[in-house]
């Protein structure tokens, strides 16, 4: 990827190391966004085009896909999400690995059409329709709860990776990703048509994230402090003002109309009311003593928000009270849920069982 964090570089074991130079903020959120949709690859340095690990093989045609191999080893493998569809756990990746799960011990791979990277995944309620998302511009969808998988989208020659996406129901998604690209489905993704969205997009700022509050509000995060916000479901959608300059990798619902974002060296803010509070004076800082970036983030069950990002740290966050923790084999993790009485993570080491209970303070 191109350059690394402002401040520091990151060696393949996690180790920040710190530099001389200091970039402006801007370019620092922008560089460690692109390490965002290649992260964890040639020791965090490899170039903006995408390597052959991360992009459909260069001996590939240079239109036509290929489907991702059966590896036995692919849960110890890069990947970047996981889910709980309510029916089976499911986890995708690099090469365009997808994994399912009933217990989040055993893990099987399913076919996929493609060996691109895969960023994101999610499924309607029932769990049966949904959709993943990654490099090549790559859209797959499934209607059987992830058991089968077939490709929607797919164009290499964009060069642009859509980096999340949202399913409002078994018919409707909204995917995004570098550059602004916003697209929309509302016929089970037969038609994705860019969204007309250009006080949001004509900057083509990378999206990172998209997300829908607690009110039915979507929210989208992203880089230079982008922050937008629809209150009708994604048909329009308001910049809102940021506090922060550089880059935001996620955000989760605190409740009703309530937001927390979180970004680069563990920057973390909260909102009660974005639509109708947009300054940003609006924006809460919470304190927050580790500077480890946090790419993935859940709300659990008891309330709390959790975290995870680079060295595989864990953030717990209750109100304005944080805790951190490590996972056991401290490398970077891109995802995280709560699964049983603990948590379920993913990112370089594949699939993590962290040990924290829910219920311990």
């Amino acid at each position: 990827m191109p350059t690394l964090r402002r401040c520091c570089a990151v060696r393949a074991d996690g180790v920040e190391i710190k530099t001389r130079a200091e970039p402006p903020p801007h370019l620092a959120g922008r560089n460690v966004m692109k390490r965002r949709i290649r992260w964890l690859m040639v020791a965090f340095a490899a170039s903006w085009a995408a390597p052959p690990a991360m992009a459909q093989d260069e001996g590939a045609a240079p239109i036509r896909p290929r489907p991702a191999e059966i590896q036995p080893l692919a849960p110890q493998s890069l990947l970047l999400d996981v889910i709980n569809t309510g029916r089976r756990l499911v986890a995708v990746g690099d090469r365009g690995h997808i994994l399912v799960s009933a217990d989040g011990n055993l893990w099987a791979q399913v076919e996929a059409p493609v060996r691109s990277a895969l960023t994101a995944v999610q499924f309607a309620k029932g769990g049966e329709a949904g959709w993943a998302v990654g490099h090549d511009a790559v859209i797959l969808r499934t209607v059987d709860g992830g058991a089968t998988w077939s490709l929607q989208n797919f164009e290499p020659e964009l060069q642009r990776p859509f980096l999340d996406l949202l399913v409002l129901d078994a018919d409707s998604a909204i995917v995004v990703g570098s550059y602004g690209m916003m697209r929309r489905t509302d016929d089970g993704g037969a038609t994705w048509t860019q969204v007309d969205a250009p006080e949001v997009l004509e900057d083509e700022f990378h999206l990172n994230s998209i997300t829908r509050l607690d009110d039915g509000s979507l929210f989208v995060a992203g880089e230079m402090g982008l922050l937008a916000i629809s209150p009708d479901k994604g048909k329009t959608w308001i910049r809102l003002e940021s506090p922060y300059e550089s880059s935001f990798f996620g955000a989760v619902g605190t409740g009703g109309p309530g937001v927390m974002i979180h970004g680069l060296r563990g920057t973390l803010y909260t909102n009660r009311d974005p639509l109708n509070q947009r300054g940003a004076d609006a924006w809460q800082p919470i304190e927050n003593d580790n500077v480890a970036t946090m790419f993935g983030s859940a709300r659990l069950d008891d309330g709390r928000t959790v975290m995870v990002g680079l060295n595989g740290v864990v953030t717990l966050v209750e109100g304005r009270q944080i805790q951190h923790f490590r996972s056991a084999r401290g490398t970077p993790l891109s995802a995280v849920i709560g699964f049983g009485d603990g948590l379920l993570a993913v990112g370089e080491s594949g699939v993590q069982r962290a040990p924290l209970t829910l219920s311990e303070r």
